[in-house]
């Protein structure tokens, strides 16, 4: 068994490779940022990786449902014992990887198949969903935005794919002097002590941006298309609304979705929460800015 330790978010995870020519780091190159030597202190969660995982007995489990994630069908059961069990498929609808957690996510294990893409998409998909839903009891959520750093705050762009959000970072990377990005797709918000903070993480969509930073959380921003630029602070109803699409959950299991609502009320209560009417243009990024940017 080989063992690999990283610090995502400030927390320590863990993963197991077993034994296998087909198996281990070279799947995970976003991950090496994240590396440590030891994790000193509690993990997080830990995934061991063993192709020999069998799937639980027929009796053991009942089916949740399947859903769509856009890049193929995940297809989730309930166990005997509390834990799930996940088939993570690709477009192609080709088994990639069996997961199966405990009730918690603090302990998982997966089974991997196919060939290296299919390897690689299976494990990190498993990884960011164990990272998702271990994470709502601890006042974690990893979100679905772009990540853009300005004056030592991070600032979160949300919105339906295909919307702007990377258009909208792009704005800010080239417009709006001293910024740079931190994430392209699920960065991760904190509360510590009382205040929110934000996170790069080892998932960053099609943009090679696995960065191991954190900022104070600045605002966060839905992009609207609109035929002028705009910004509106929205109302704590309109702010929830907004954010609960973006993040991972699972409306079945009430202690995670109770958890998740927690913790999107409290990022409701101590930050800024917009909505950004715009074009795709430099006038946005200033019109954006100048409404939200923290001094």
């Amino acid at each position: 068994m080989q063992t690999h330790n990283f610090k995502i978010a400030d927390h320590n995870v863990r993963i197991n490779f077993a034994k296998s020519e087909a198996n281990g780091m070279h799947l995970l190159r976003s991950f090496e940022p994240f590396r440590v030597e030891n994790n000193d202190g509690e993990l997080f969660f830990q995934l061991t990786v063993d192709d020999s995982l069998t799937e639980v007995a027929p009796e053991e489990r009942h089916l949740i449902r399947s859903f769509d994630t856009g890049n193929g069908d995940t297809i989730v059961e309930k166990l005997s014992d509390g834990g799930y069990q996940f088939v993570i498929k690709n477009i192609a609808n080709s088994v990639c990887c069996l997961l199966i957690t405990n009730k918690d996510f603090s302990n998982c294990r997966c089974a991997l198949s196919g060939d290296y893409n299919m390897r690689t998409f299976g494990l990190n998909n498993a990884l960011m969903l164990i990272f998702a839903f271990a994470g709502a009891s601890k006042q974690i959520l990893l979100i679905h935005a772009s990540l853009v750093r300005n004056n030592g705050y991070g600032y979160a762009f949300i919105a339906k794919s295909g919307t702007g959000k990377s258009t909208q970072v792009s704005m800010w990377l080239r417009y709006i002097e001293g910024s740079d990005l931190m994430n392209d797709d699920n960065p991760i918000i904190r509360l510590i002590d009382d205040e929110l903070w934000i996170y790069g993480s080892p998932w960053s969509g099609k943009t090679p941006c696995y960065r191991n930073v954190k900022a104070k959380l600045g605002a966060i921003t839905r992009i609207d298309r609109a035929e002028t630029n705009s910004v509106e602070r929205l109302n704590p109803i309109q702010a929830f609304a907004s954010l609960l699409p973006s993040c991972s959950t699972m409306k079945w299991d009430s202690d995670i979705f109770n958890a998740l609502c927690d913790m999107i009320t409290k990022i409701v209560e101590k930050s800024d929460i917009y909505v950004l009417h715009c074009l795709p243009n430099k006038e946005a990024a200033e019109v954006c800015y100048k409404g939200i940017a923290k001094s």
